[in-house]
């Protein structure tokens, strides 16, 4: 697709195909409820702290009653639909189609996976209440400055973003304090991402700043076994 102009024959597939991309992830993830996001590296491995905070975190996101969605490989991305699994939450997965194939993790309860990378990133978006950034690499930083310029220009609400890894951001966050004391953006837009080590000042952060202001509330579910006996629900569903 980036490659350059192609025939207006080839760019009319071409859309089709992106419509396909959005009509496949609408279709699985309809239903899923209220989420929340997490980011984080594919790389990291089973015996890491990492992946064992991100575990926890996803089981912490899970009890408020979010689903826990993520790009649905491994790594972070396991570590969160584990956790949240083992709580006996809901736990989704947009996964992506690369020429290196990106294998699903065991841990979905539903799962899409996709062709194109900005499809992909506008449904982790989406169907999200709130967003965890975990340690990882050039997607990762991605997909949090995606979320945060959202929510700067207003084209989402003001959905809270959690960086969880105070030593690993510590240099990004930085950065941000310098493009905010220059002038490049503004001090709200700083303050905008909440950093933490601690799973239960993240727990605490989203349930304030998601659950109440948006208006979601406890229900039993009965029609979507799948998606756990409890979880929330938006005022107006």
């Amino acid at each position: 697709m980036l490659e350059g102009p192609h025939s207006r024959f080839d760019e009319f597939f071409t859309l089709l195909r992106i419509m396909a991309d959005f009509l496949r992830g609408f279709r699985v993830l309809h239903f899923v409820g209220p989420c929340v996001t997490v980011f984080g590296s594919a790389r990291i491995k089973t015996d890491s702290a990492d992946y064992e905070l991100a575990r926890r975190m996803g089981a912490g996101i899970a009890r408020l009653g979010f689903t826990v969605m993520t790009g649905g490989g491994p790594g972070i991305m396991e570590a969160a639909n584990r956790g949240a699994r083992e709580a006996g939450g809901c736990s989704v997965g947009c996964n992506i189609r690369l020429p290196h194939e990106q294998r699903p993790n065991d841990y979905l309860d539903r799962c899409v996976t996709l062709y194109y990378f900005f499809v992909r990133k506008m449904l982790l978006v989406k169907y999200s209440y709130a967003f965890v950034v975990m340690p990882g690499g050039a997607g990762t930083l991605d997909e949090l400055f995606d979320a945060l310029t959202l929510i700067q220009t207003g084209k989402i609400k003001n959905f809270p973003i959690v960086v969880l890894g105070t030593a690993y951001w510590r240099e990004l966050i930085t950065l941000l304090e310098k493009m905010a004391r220059l002038g490049m953006i503004a001090e709200s837009d700083r303050r905008l991402i909440f950093v933490t080590d601690s799973v239960e000042k993240a727990l605490a952060h989203i349930r304030e700043k998601a659950i109440e202001p948006f208006g979601l509330r406890r229900v039993v579910r009965r029609h979507f076994p799948w998606l756990g006996e409890q979880g929330l629900k938006t005022a107006g569903s």
